[in-house]
């Protein structure tokens, strides 16, 4: 893809957008990098673009920059319907994803995960079990680095394990994981793709140009996951996360490539006979779903050519990845928990479920779908009391009356403070809000900090 003396507009300055407007800009294009927020609003990061010679136009956007483009970056955060997008696809204008423009510069492996929950854990816990090899390994996408600030020094030995989002895939053309997983699907950012089968078919775009020479990695428990990967002309390996089984129905009813738990283990059969990859008692993440995600994350590590001791050692080294069910601290025998990136129901809902203790849970953030009642069950058998935060905060007060105690917060500091006065020793203070941060927060990683300072000033203040 040349790129040198090209006209190339980058859409949305935050971390995807800093790193593809820097990287064309060491490319030799004429970057014009430009985001609705004024500067006062941008990080440093963003600013910092006009020393590396990119036109910074801020603060609102102009069509006329769209439309004159040779090319236009999109970040994922930046709506893909855009009126300024609309004008520049009518005016012949290539679109793409930043995710697709690095995906362009590859010349090595790449592996990709995407799923509605989960897809931060097994990303980063497949990138651990690939390191164990010691190959050159790049880790991000949706988390860490942006593609295009992983390119540096790469070549064809490189292996990529990217996480990517419905809002990246969206905007994919010849994107093609040599490896594709996906974890699980349910009813998600709603609040960004107009209808369900919209956000279907921008999570399906992870198969649209596998071959039969790649790999889809799929969830055989998650009958959309199915449905989905129903078209792809990749050779599969099916997972199965239930564990409790002395034979896993899957192995069982399945003559193919499959990873399963049994007798307290994780095995895959890529041949005739079964290998262990790492015993249940070595997983040191809380909750039956990330052992899951480690499953599919071994599945694919094997495929990708780690043995199963290197995945095994990485098991046993893992502590997950920051924002998901994270432990904060532990305040006079309550213990916090963080998990910010428990963005929709059906993972706060996972969330809810993960422990074997009391939990006080705050909830609460910008709605993005979903219906906050069908965690009644969840709640009924884990939750002493609910603390509702953010533009959410009525919806959730609504849903959870007469469940569990609930209490609405007009702040993520009050729910904190009261939360921690309801908790008695033993039990756990979480936050799974639910909900997006974009009402309170810049993000889910934002918010989680937020929640992580707030625990520290409570500790100051108990111990003082």
């Amino acid at each position: 893809m040349e790129l040198e003396g090209q006209s190339v507009v980058v859409v949305g300055l935050a971390r995807s957008g800093v790193a593809a407007a820097r990287f064309l800009a060491g490319r030799g294009a004429r970057v014009v990098a430009t985001d609705r927020k004024p500067a006062r609003e941008l990080e440093t990061e963003a600013l910092k673009l006009e020393d590396s010679g990119v036109k910074l136009e801020v603060g609102e956007h102009q069509q006329g920059t769209f439309t004159g483009a040779s090319l236009i970056v999109v970040s994922p955060g930046v709506p893909w319907n855009l009126p300024e997008l609309e004008a520049a696809r009518r005016a012949g204008v290539p679109v793409i994803a930043e995710l697709e423009l690095g995906f362009r510069q590859i010349t090595g492996t790449v592996a990709a995960v995407t799923g509605t929950k989960g897809k931060s854990t097994t990303t980063a816990a497949l990138g651990a079990m690939l390191k164990q090899t010691g190959e050159d390994v790049r880790v991000g996408g949706n988390i860490g680095h942006a593609v295009t600030g992983l390119l540096e020094g790469a070549g064809r030995e490189t292996l990529f394990v990217l996480e990517v989002s419905s809002f990246q895939l969206e905007g994919t053309e010849l994107f093609r994981p040599h490896v594709a997983v996906f974890l699980n699907f349910s009813a998600d950012h709603l609040d960004r793709h107009a209808t369900l089968a919209e956000y279907e078919n921008a999570k399906a775009r992870i198969f649209r140009n596998q071959t039969s020479e790649d790999w889809a990695v799929l969830n055989a428990d998650d009958a959309s996951v199915m449905r989905l990967a129903a078209a792809s002309a990749a050779r599969r390996l099916l997972f199965s996360a239930a564990q409790g089984h002395d034979r896993s129905p899957l192995a069982e009813r399945e003559r193919g490539r499959v990873a399963y738990f049994e007798d307290g283990w994780a095995w895959v059969r890529l041949e005739a006979k079964p290998e262990a990859l790492f015993s249940l008692a070595s997983v040191r993440l809380p909750g039956a779903h990330l052992a899951g995600d480690l499953l599919a994350a071994a599945a694919s590590a094997r495929l990708l050519g780690a043995s199963a001791e290197a995945i095994a050692n990485a098991v046993a080294r893992f502590d997950g990845v920051e924002h998901v069910l994270e432990r904060v601290a532990e305040i006079g025998g309550v213990v916090f928990f963080n998990d910010s990136k428990a963005t929709n129901v059906d993972a706060a809902e996972k969330s809810l479920t993960a422990f074997d203790r009391p939990v006080l849970a705050i909830l609460g953030g910008r709605y993005k779908g979903g219906d906050f009642a069908s965690l009644g069950g969840a709640a009924k058998r884990h939750v002493k009391a609910i603390f509702a935060i953010g533009e959410a905060r009525e919806r959730i007060v609504s849903a959870f009356s007469g469940v569990v105690p609930v209490f609405g917060c007009d702040s993520l500091h009050e729910a904190v403070v009261r939360a921690y006065a309801a908790a008695e020793p033993g039990d756990a203070v979480l936050l799974a809000p639910a909900c997006s941060s974009f009402d309170m927060f810049r993000d889910y990683a934002d918010r989680g900090n937020a929640f992580k300072s707030e625990v520290g000033k409570l500790s100051q203040e108990v111990q003082a």
